[in-house]
């Protein structure tokens, strides 16, 4: 990928990034770091980016960015000690409807491909592609997000 073509990938796929790095670590700036470290990994690595994958190829690096920050927070400061931060933009859900909550109680292996498909607006098998699944695993998946998710709301609703 020349220099042109990953700025023009970049700018597009910049806000789509922001908002799956900050629902993987529900924190801005974590998530800010995050972008800014896959951007650079990115640039640095642009040569093996296959052309018409990148959205893909970004959104892998930007994930494992993620994983690693989130891992590393883990090991070096108690959540107790972070104060109370502001919720991310949930693309238009009520948070007070149980549905960003909900999303946020899926295991990663379920919210991401779910996040990726349903907010980001991949296609099955570009989420496939970012997390090096089989489509196969990526419909199993979404299929098990879908059916999780309509459980725990039906049982936020039950009186």
């Amino acid at each position: 990928m020349d220099e042109a073509t990953y700025i023009a990938v970049s700018e597009a796929y910049m806000a789509s990034l922001f908002r799956m790095a900050w629902s993987l670590t529900n924190n801005r700036h974590d998530a800010e770091d995050a972008v800014q470290q896959a951007l650079l990994k990115a640039w640095k690595h642009r040569d093996r980016a296959r052309p018409g994958a990148e959205r893909a190829w970004m959104t892998r690096i930007l994930i494992n960015e993620c994983h690693d920050l989130v891992r590393k927070r883990r090991r070096v400061v108690p959540v107790e000690d972070f104060p109370e931060t502001a919720a991310p933009d949930t693309g238009g859900l009520s948070i007070a409807s149980g549905l960003y909550g909900a999303l946020q109680a899926l295991p990663d292996s379920l919210r991401t491909p779910f996040l990726l498909k349903y907010m980001e607006g991949m296609t099955e098998k570009e989420v496939a592609a970012s997390l090096g699944l089989t489509l196969p695993m990526v419909k199993h998946r979404l299929l098990r997000a879908r059916k999780t998710l309509q459980k725990m709301l039906r049982e936020e609703v039950a009186p």
